[in-house]
């Protein structure tokens, strides 16, 4: 029983908000797919902002997801660009984690490219305990039970045990 209480990442999302479509957003893809090995995918505006020049529906973005051993691998990197050191007000009640990163060239074996320039990106590590499919089900779909749910302490104690993550 103890297995199934042992909290584990379910996918790390990294996200690039550009803010406007065309020749930046192509860059911060080249830069996304760089990073991560994977090829990335538009995030598309929902609400119209005019101060900005944002229309509903325009690409303002791009993301990618990883999970499984891929995702290990790029959090290891990515911890390391902050020392691995993440702020504890960057966890949720839910368990889930959020942190940036100013600079995309703080990477290893990224170098500064005048033509691309340089990006920033938010990460977010998603936390789950095994027997959360029933919220994704199709059939016979349920809630997770609060008892069930990772806190933010069990995600503390997961990330300093398995990537030596010091919360600050």
């Amino acid at each position: 029983m103890a297995d199934m209480r042992k909290p584990r990442i379910e996918k790390v999302t990294i996200n690039i908000g550009v803010g406007e479509g065309g020749e930046r957003l192509r860059k911060a893809e080249q830069v996304l797919q760089e990073i991560t090995h994977q090829k990335p995918i538009l995030t598309i505006s929902r609400t119209i902002n005019k101060d900005w020049g944002i229309r509903k529906g325009m690409p303002i973005g791009c993301k990618v997801t990883l999970r499984g051993e891929k995702a290990i691998d790029f959090l290891k990197r990515a911890l390391w660009t902050r020392n691995n050191k993440i702020a504890d007000w960057s966890f949720d009640e839910e368990g889930n984690v959020s942190f940036g990163i100013a600079d995309h060239t703080e990477f290893e074996g990224m170098k500064y490219d005048p033509n691309i320039g340089i990006f920033g990106m938010d990460i977010c590590i998603t936390m789950e305990r095994p027997g959360y499919r029933i919220k994704k089900r199709r059939i016979n779909r349920k809630k997770v039970p609060h008892r069930h749910r990772v806190t933010a302490e069990e995600t503390m104690e997961f990330l300093k045990e398995e990537l030596n993550v010091e919360v600050v």
